[in-house]
């Protein structure tokens, strides 16, 4: 089966990588394991470039290295959407309601990427590029490009979720869905140590 594989990177860190020793996460190893029968076409990463924030000013640089281990795939794209990242008061959750106290804190969030992973799945599908696709995510929010695809173009989408649960409404539109788990994580890490066109680099020490 010709199958395109769409990847929501924030969804998949916070999901199943935050807090887990298998951050240095080669995709297409993933997919060869949680597809074997999936002829695996192209593989498109969405995402934003993280700012430094004063908790862990390193944190775009190993992005980018990431990002870097990322391109020596070669059936992989990666989309970048808009990182924001701004001060904010916002109320204490412990406060009084009464007399709620504000404190000051930094807001971050990730714009446009499941935006854009929608407008590929469907786009992709209009031009027959496959004949099933496959999200990485758990994001609810990606249920109406799903269900335009398999209802409008009658192809197949699967989810496979980096979350303990599938999300109940990805799960109803969903022609199948299948967990990603820690061992089969384990088993997908780039070598510590690659090679692009500039040279060669490691996985970031602190990973």
């Amino acid at each position: 089966m010709r199958t395109y594989v769409y990847v929501d990177g924030f969804n998949l860190y916070y999901g199943a990588l935050k807090g887990t020793p298998h951050k240095w996460l080669d995709l297409d190893r993933l997919c060869y394991l949680l597809l074997p029968r999936h002829q695996i076409l192209k593989i498109k990463y969405f995402t934003a470039l993280i700012w430094p924030l004063p908790d862990d000013p390193g944190k775009p640089t190993r992005q980018q290295i990431y990002l870097r281990a990322l391109r020596t795939l070669p059936n992989l794209e990666i989309y970048l959407g808009r990182f924001l990242s701004h001060p904010r008061a916002m109320p204490r959750a412990d406060g009084d309601p009464s007399q709620p106290e504000y404190v000051r804190v930094i807001r971050t969030e990730e714009k446009g990427s499941d935006v854009n992973l929608a407008t590929h799945l469907v786009s992709d599908g209009y031009e027959g590029l496959y004949e099933v696709a496959v999200v990485i995510s758990n994001d609810s929010d990606l249920v109406e490009p799903i269900k335009i695809v398999r209802q409008r173009l009658d192809l197949r989408v699967g989810v496979l979720y980096p979350n303990k649960r599938p999300s109940h409404e990805l799960r109803q539109i969903a022609s199948f869905v299948k967990p990603i788990r820690q061992r089969v994580l384990a088993a997908s890490q780039f070598p510590d140590i690659l090679t692009d066109a500039h040279g060669t680099f490691r996985k970031p020490a602190k990973w």
